[in-house]
């Protein structure tokens, strides 16, 4: 289990007060009484994710003595979509958006932060649910990159995609069924980049969301390249692309 585990009610409690961003909180089945409401109506106002599990199973994370409750910190805070977008315009730059699509490795995504930094990315934007959030793992495999990206959660993948479209950024999806090659795509302006989870790619909806699809040409047997190398080579395409204009 992540090492940015905190458990007890007391702690869980504090952890919400202070604001710092919180992944998930665990509930024991059954627990209902007074401190365990007040922290479940925190965190619904907190907008943070409540899983209701199985008290052996809760035993089990926290080796016992979690009094019901168990809360997984944020290894940094997060940011919100708004302000990646408001970074891009205090650079007086288009907006290099990253979205992950049910991103589920986290030494993938922090691959993918590590070089997002590298190459100007102003943010990442990951869903609250069935997605790796930012852990102790995420973190080490940034190399600190973690520390100087923006990451922001969201609910709703195909609202936030209609919203930053509203905004005149173009939507492009990677994918390994597209028809176009990413060497052959304009991939310059404000411009938000999704990449899917490992196996599976883009959901349909976050898919039939895009403006754009755009694929990798491969030659070898195996057919399709990891999140954070296919993530890697249209990264820096953009740059190389932004850098021209």
């Amino acid at each position: 289990m992540d090492d940015n585990l905190i458990f007890g009610r007391n702690a869980v409690m504090e952890l919400l007060k202070s604001g710092h961003s919180v992944n998930k909180i665990f509930i024991a089945e059954g627990s209902r009484d007074g401190s365990i409401q007040k922290i479940f109506s925190l965190a619904k106002i907190a907008g943070v994710v409540v899983e209701f599990i199985h008290r052996e199973k809760l035993d089990k994370i926290c080796g016992g003595r979690h009094q019901g409750i168990a809360a997984l910190a944020a290894a940094a805070d997060y940011s919100t979509v708004e302000e990646i977008l408001e970074l891009a315009e205090s650079k007086r730059e288009s907006p290099f958006i990253i979205l992950l699509d049910e991103l589920e490795d986290p030494q993938n995504f922090g691959a993918i932060l590590r070089t997002a930094e590298a190459v100007g990315v102003h943010g990442v934007i990951i869903p609250k649910r069935r997605n790796v959030q930012l852990n102790a793992t995420v973190f080490k495999t940034s190399a600190g990159a973690a520390e100087y990206v923006k990451v922001a959660q969201i609910t709703n993948v195909a609202q936030t995609l209609k919203n930053l479209r509203g905004l005149n950024l173009k939507i492009v999806g990677s994918d390994m069924s597209a028809e176009i090659d990413f060497r052959q795509a304009n991939l310059t302006g404000g411009l938000v980049l999704i990449i899917g989870s490992e196996g599976k790619g883009m959901r349909r909806l976050t898919r039939e969301n895009c403006d754009l699809l755009i694929k990798i040409p491969m030659v070898g047997k195996i057919n399709s390249l990891n999140a954070s190398a296919a993530g890697a080579v249209l990264m820096y395409e953009i740059f190389s692309q932004r850098q021209q204009t």
